[in-house]
């Protein structure tokens, strides 16, 4: 325990670095599978500290390992990295410098935290018992996400466990939240192309009107969770866009939507597929249009391992104390952490770091999004007391 408490004195120390490794990556943002000055940034770091590391596939991410001095599992942590196509809207001095890039969603935080657990697990690495695998993980914004990378690239190869968190700014800082089991929804894309007969708008009956045809799939669509999913299950189909027309007196040949699917089990997944192929068929010919849906099947599920949930449930209480962790099912957001979890037993967490007394209030994905920087080093408390207690409660495995 005295380690453990010297451990805990050691990451209160770094959290005014924690927070400057934050913002300077919140100041020079970059796109999924273009992080090359953040992937330089880490290597670096667990460079200077004599971390061993590698990078992934292509070159993405970067897999560090550090070698407890005493047996026992390896306990595998993971952060991603990368930012999202947004403008910064905020006025702070450490807004994006990168035009149309931000860090929208606390991949920012997650990284700084990481480097922090890294820095002082690895001055403390005689003391551990089992091995810490470092998952800096590129392209969690898009589908296909880095995790199937970093997983072919060996990241939990030789792993017992993995942690992984995200900072949630609709949760207040000081507060954590998770599920038993089902907890983030499966993240599924489509595409819509209808292909009509444009002509002059004065002329509808000449015209097969591709904009009124897409107007009918988007309203339709609705009714599938409404009309044809069990009321129980939960389900969301959402149309993003919708692009057609390039005149006000001129009907559009073509039109296209886009939009997402979110669902947490097989059999409701399937259902809602093969439903808006039928209305896309169907309604195409109603109308004597072409209707093409392209369905794109992305993240599965986050499906947290309960004797991992209980881990959390026991080690959050005294770090957040007096708040109690908060249980949270179904969340529709998704996040490809579950590929992980389909390869080794694992929890992924909320740790909250909303301020509304501050205005820290956006969501995110949100131009103005924000976080309270007190949830770092919340976060990094969690994810080791994570550690810790799972190696001290299995000591007989040796990987």
């Amino acid at each position: 325990m005295e380690m453990e408490e010297k451990i805990r004195m050691e990451l209160g120390k770094l959290h005014p670095q924690m927070i400057k490794w934050r913002r300077q990556l919140h100041q020079h943002p970059e796109l999924s599978f273009k992080e090359e000055m953040t992937t330089s940034m880490i290597v670096q770091n667990l460079n200077s500290w004599g971390i061993e590391n590698r990078l992934g596939l292509n070159d993405q991410g970067v897999i560090g390992t550090i070698y407890g001095g005493k047996p026992g599992p390896t306990v595998a942590l993971r952060a991603d990295i990368d930012a999202l196509p947004i403008q910064d809207q905020k006025t702070c001095e450490y807004h994006s410098k990168v035009s149309g890039v931000m860090h929208a969603c606390g991949h920012d935080g997650h990284t700084a935290i990481l480097l922090s657990l890294a820095k002082v697990l690895q001055q403390e690495r005689e003391q551990l018992h089992g091995n810490v695998r470092l998952i800096f993980q590129h392209a969690e914004e898009v589908t296909p996400g880095g995790a199937l990378s970093m997983i072919r690239s060996g990241a939990v190869d030789d792993a017992a466990v993995i942690y992984g968190l995200h900072l949630w700014s609709p949760l207040e800082a000081g507060t954590a939240a998770s599920a038993p089991a089902h907890f983030m929804a499966a993240a599924d894309e489509f595409s819509i192309e209808i292909v009509g007969k444009g002509g002059h708008a004065g002329l509808p009956h000449e015209t097969v009107d591709s904009v009124m045809i897409g107007s009918q799939l988007v309203v339709q669509l609705q009714t599938i969770v409404s009309r044809s999913i069990n009321p129980a299950e939960p389900a969301v189909v959402s149309v993003g866009s919708f692009h057609g027309g390039t005149g006000f007196n001129i009907i559009a040949d073509r039109a296209k939507l886009e939009g997402t699917v979110r669902t947490f089990n097989t059999h409701t997944r399937d259902q809602i597929e093969q439903r808006m192929h039928a209305l896309c068929t169907h309604i195409g010919e109603m109308f004597g249009a072409s209707v093409t849906l392209k369905y794109n099947r992305g993240y599965p599920p986050v499906v947290n391992h309960s004797a991992e949930y209980e881990r959390f449930l026991k080690v959050s209480e005294p770090i957040f104390q007096p708040h109690s962790p908060l249980l949270l099912s179904h969340v529709m957001a998704g996040e490809d952490f579950s590929y992980y979890l389909e390869k080794i037993p694992g929890c992924f967490v909320f740790v909250g770091a909303g301020n509304t007394k501050e205005g820290i209030i956006s969501p995110h994905h949100h131009p103005l999004f924000d976080i309270d920087e007190r949830s770092l080093l919340l976060g990094a408390e969690l994810l080791l007391q994570l550690v810790l207690d799972y190696q001290r409660s299995n000591p007989a495995i040796i990987s």
